[in-house]
């Protein structure tokens, strides 16, 4: 987070909406927004917009992964 408590801006998801910073309303992904305004935002949305939302998120995460060839690894107990 930044110094005024808003994630660091990476537009990394493409799925925008309006936010307060710094007191202007703003285009904001969705993964730069807070918690709070998260929720806001997620509560709504109707559940087929839900579906579309996470298929899109998947896909941005799958990009992410195949791009710099991450794989998540579980730790062993």
């Amino acid at each position: 987070m930044s110094d005024n408590n808003f994630p660091t801006i990476r537009n990394l998801d493409g799925i925008y909406t309006r936010a307060d910073r710094n007191r202007k309303r703003c285009n904001v992904s969705f993964s730069d927004l807070t918690s709070d305004e998260q929720d806001k935002f997620l509560s709504q949305l109707e559940p087929e917009g839900l579906r579309r939302m996470c298929k899109l998120l998947a896909g941005d995460l799958r990009a992410i992964g195949d791009k710099f060839d991450i794989v998540r690894v579980d730790d062993e107990e």
